[in-house]
Protein backbone atom coordinates (compact mmCIF):
# COMPACT_ATOMS: atom_id res chain seq x y z
CA UNK A 1 0.00 0.00 0.00
CA UNK A 2 1.32 2.98 -1.17
CA UNK A 3 1.61 5.82 1.99
CA UNK A 4 1.46 9.34 0.71
CA UNK A 5 3.64 11.89 2.29
CA UNK A 6 2.89 15.90 1.51
CA UNK A 7 5.45 18.73 2.11
CA UNK A 8 3.45 21.89 2.40
CA UNK A 9 5.10 25.67 2.16
CA UNK A 10 3.16 27.15 5.72
CA UNK A 11 4.72 26.93 9.05
CA UNK A 12 7.23 29.62 9.05
CA UNK A 13 9.97 28.81 12.08
CA UNK A 14 7.51 28.65 14.80
CA UNK A 15 6.19 25.31 16.40
CA UNK A 16 2.85 26.29 17.14
CA UNK A 17 2.15 27.51 13.38
CA UNK A 18 3.55 23.93 12.43
CA UNK A 19 0.48 22.88 14.15
CA UNK A 20 -2.02 24.85 13.01
CA UNK A 21 -0.62 24.55 9.38
CA UNK A 22 -0.63 21.23 9.99
CA UNK A 23 -4.30 21.19 11.62
CA UNK A 24 -5.81 23.42 8.92
CA UNK A 25 -4.96 21.71 5.83
CA UNK A 26 -5.97 17.93 7.74
CA UNK A 27 -9.43 19.57 7.94
CA UNK A 28 -9.58 20.61 4.83
CA UNK A 29 -8.58 17.32 3.38
CA UNK A 30 -10.82 15.30 5.79
CA UNK A 31 -13.72 17.49 4.15
CA UNK A 32 -12.80 16.31 0.49
CA UNK A 33 -13.26 13.30 1.10
CA UNK A 34 -9.77 12.01 2.67
CA UNK A 35 -10.67 10.79 5.57
CA UNK A 36 -9.85 7.21 6.25
CA UNK A 37 -6.94 7.28 3.91
CA UNK A 38 -4.80 11.04 4.92
CA UNK A 39 -1.72 11.49 3.68
CA UNK A 40 0.97 12.58 6.43
CA UNK A 41 1.26 15.96 6.26
CA UNK A 42 4.90 17.96 6.88
CA UNK A 43 4.95 21.22 7.17
CA UNK A 44 8.35 22.41 5.95
CA UNK A 45 8.16 26.36 6.29
CA UNK A 46 9.25 28.16 2.90
CA UNK A 47 8.21 26.82 -0.18
CA UNK A 48 12.09 26.43 -1.24
CA UNK A 49 12.63 24.27 2.24
CA UNK A 50 9.66 21.80 1.07
CA UNK A 51 11.26 21.49 -1.78
CA UNK A 52 14.58 20.28 -0.05
CA UNK A 53 12.59 18.24 1.93
CA UNK A 54 11.20 16.55 -0.62
CA UNK A 55 14.14 15.61 -2.99
CA UNK A 56 15.17 13.04 -0.23
CA UNK A 57 12.44 11.70 0.09
CA UNK A 58 11.44 11.02 -3.46
CA UNK A 59 15.52 9.34 -3.47
CA UNK A 60 14.13 6.57 -0.89
CA UNK A 61 10.53 6.19 -2.27
CA UNK A 62 11.29 3.39 -4.89
CA UNK A 63 11.71 0.84 -1.82
CA UNK A 64 9.80 2.43 0.90
CA UNK A 65 6.20 2.49 -0.64
CA UNK A 66 5.74 6.39 0.16
CA UNK A 67 4.85 8.64 -2.59
CA UNK A 68 5.77 12.23 -1.79
CA UNK A 69 4.46 14.81 -3.25
CA UNK A 70 4.88 19.09 -2.64
CA UNK A 71 2.51 21.71 -2.44
CA UNK A 72 3.99 24.98 -2.29
CA UNK A 73 2.89 28.55 -2.92
CA UNK A 74 3.27 29.51 -6.55
CA UNK A 75 4.13 33.35 -5.85
CA UNK A 76 3.20 33.71 -9.50
CA UNK A 77 0.02 33.05 -11.44
CA UNK A 78 0.11 29.95 -13.35
CA UNK A 79 -2.21 29.46 -16.58
CA UNK A 80 -5.24 26.91 -15.83
CA UNK A 81 -3.64 23.74 -16.00
CA UNK A 82 -2.62 22.14 -19.24
CA UNK A 83 0.72 20.57 -19.27
CA UNK A 84 1.02 17.91 -16.87
CA UNK A 85 4.79 18.94 -16.15
CA UNK A 86 3.39 22.77 -15.80
CA UNK A 87 4.05 23.32 -11.77
CA UNK A 88 7.38 21.77 -12.06
CA UNK A 89 8.60 23.61 -14.83
CA UNK A 90 7.23 26.81 -13.07
CA UNK A 91 9.56 25.90 -9.78
CA UNK A 92 12.75 25.22 -12.02
CA UNK A 93 12.26 28.76 -13.19
CA UNK A 94 11.38 30.03 -9.95
CA UNK A 95 14.46 28.74 -8.02
CA UNK A 96 16.70 28.41 -11.52
CA UNK A 97 17.10 25.14 -9.88
CA UNK A 98 16.84 21.58 -11.20
CA UNK A 99 13.95 19.24 -11.24
CA UNK A 100 14.56 16.05 -9.27
CA UNK A 101 15.35 13.11 -10.96
CA UNK A 102 12.66 10.69 -10.67
CA UNK A 103 9.82 12.72 -10.11
CA UNK A 104 6.40 12.45 -11.42
CA UNK A 105 4.48 15.38 -12.56
CA UNK A 106 1.77 15.09 -10.11
CA UNK A 107 4.16 15.11 -7.39
CA UNK A 108 4.66 19.09 -7.64
CA UNK A 109 1.82 20.80 -6.87
CA UNK A 110 0.95 24.21 -6.21
CA UNK A 111 -1.58 27.13 -4.52
CA UNK A 112 -1.65 29.55 -7.13
CA UNK A 113 -0.77 31.81 -6.42
CA UNK A 114 -0.97 31.28 -2.52
CA UNK A 115 -3.19 29.92 0.61
CA UNK A 116 -4.67 33.23 0.35
CA UNK A 117 -6.20 32.54 -2.92
CA UNK A 118 -7.81 29.96 -1.40
CA UNK A 119 -9.58 31.77 1.61
CA UNK A 120 -10.25 34.49 -0.72
CA UNK A 121 -12.39 32.05 -3.35
CA UNK A 122 -14.96 30.55 -0.44
CA UNK A 123 -16.86 34.24 0.46
CA UNK A 124 -19.20 32.32 2.29
CA UNK A 125 -16.08 31.08 4.77
CA UNK A 126 -15.15 34.97 5.51
CA UNK A 127 -18.65 35.96 6.04
CA UNK A 128 -19.39 33.07 8.81
CA UNK A 129 -15.75 33.89 10.05
CA UNK A 130 -15.41 37.06 10.48
CA UNK A 131 -19.46 38.13 9.92
CA UNK A 132 -20.99 41.75 9.98
CA UNK A 133 -17.30 43.47 10.58
CA UNK A 134 -16.20 42.24 7.21
CA UNK A 135 -16.16 44.68 4.46
CA UNK A 136 -16.90 42.79 1.40
CA UNK A 137 -16.03 46.09 -1.00
CA UNK A 138 -12.29 45.06 -0.89
CA UNK A 139 -12.72 41.61 -2.04
CA UNK A 140 -11.40 40.15 -5.70
CA UNK A 141 -14.25 38.55 -7.23
CA UNK A 142 -14.39 35.04 -7.23
CA UNK A 143 -13.90 34.29 -10.84
CA UNK A 144 -10.14 34.32 -12.59
CA UNK A 145 -8.64 34.48 -8.91
CA UNK A 146 -5.37 32.27 -10.12
CA UNK A 147 -4.74 35.00 -12.19
CA UNK A 148 -4.37 37.73 -9.65
CA UNK A 149 -1.13 38.81 -8.14
CA UNK A 150 -0.08 37.15 -4.69
CA UNK A 151 0.02 40.96 -3.34
CA UNK A 152 -3.07 41.97 -4.47
CA UNK A 153 -4.88 39.04 -3.29
CA UNK A 154 -2.98 39.48 0.70
CA UNK A 155 -3.98 43.23 0.47
CA UNK A 156 -7.76 42.88 -0.21
CA UNK A 157 -8.15 40.32 2.92
CA UNK A 158 -6.72 42.12 5.29
CA UNK A 159 -8.38 45.35 3.76
CA UNK A 160 -11.55 43.71 4.34
CA UNK A 161 -10.67 42.51 8.15
CA UNK A 162 -9.01 45.61 9.23
CA UNK A 163 -12.59 46.65 11.14
CA UNK A 164 -12.97 43.52 12.99
CA UNK A 165 -10.13 43.77 15.66
CA UNK A 166 -6.21 43.39 16.28
CA UNK A 167 -6.45 39.57 16.99
CA UNK A 168 -9.12 39.03 14.51
CA UNK A 169 -8.13 40.94 11.31
CA UNK A 170 -6.57 38.54 8.54
CA UNK A 171 -2.62 37.71 8.75
CA UNK A 172 -0.90 35.46 7.26
CA UNK A 173 0.19 32.29 9.84
CA UNK A 174 -2.14 31.47 12.50
CA UNK A 175 -5.28 33.31 10.85
CA UNK A 176 -5.06 32.10 7.72
CA UNK A 177 -4.81 28.13 9.41
CA UNK A 178 -7.74 28.96 11.21
CA UNK A 179 -10.08 29.90 7.85
CA UNK A 180 -7.66 27.43 5.81
CA UNK A 181 -9.88 24.45 8.16
CA UNK A 182 -13.22 26.57 7.70
CA UNK A 183 -13.53 26.25 4.00
CA UNK A 184 -15.85 24.49 1.31
CA UNK A 185 -14.13 22.20 -1.12
CA UNK A 186 -17.28 22.51 -3.00
CA UNK A 187 -16.58 26.23 -3.65
CA UNK A 188 -13.04 26.08 -3.95
CA UNK A 189 -13.33 23.57 -7.11
CA UNK A 190 -15.92 26.03 -8.36
CA UNK A 191 -13.15 29.07 -8.78
CA UNK A 192 -9.58 26.97 -8.85
CA UNK A 193 -8.26 24.93 -11.41
CA UNK A 194 -5.38 23.96 -9.57
CA UNK A 195 -7.01 22.83 -5.86
CA UNK A 196 -8.70 20.52 -8.04
CA UNK A 197 -5.68 19.09 -10.08
CA UNK A 198 -3.99 18.72 -6.38
CA UNK A 199 -7.00 16.79 -5.37
CA UNK A 200 -7.48 15.03 -8.53
CA UNK A 201 -3.43 13.58 -7.94
CA UNK A 202 -3.70 12.98 -4.43
CA UNK A 203 -7.33 11.06 -5.44
CA UNK A 204 -4.76 8.83 -7.78
CA UNK A 205 -2.25 8.04 -4.93
CA UNK A 206 -4.24 7.81 -2.08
Amino acid sequence: MVSVRIYIEGGGDSKDLHIRCREGFRRLLEKCGFEGRMPRLFESGSGYAALQDFTPALAGSASSGIYPMLLIDSEEPIATPSSPSQVWDHIVARWRGCRPPGSADDQAQAMVTCVETWVLADRGALRHHYGSELQESPLLPETGLEARARGDVQDALERATRNCGRDRSYAKGRRSFVILAELDPETLKLHLPHFVSFLQALDRHS
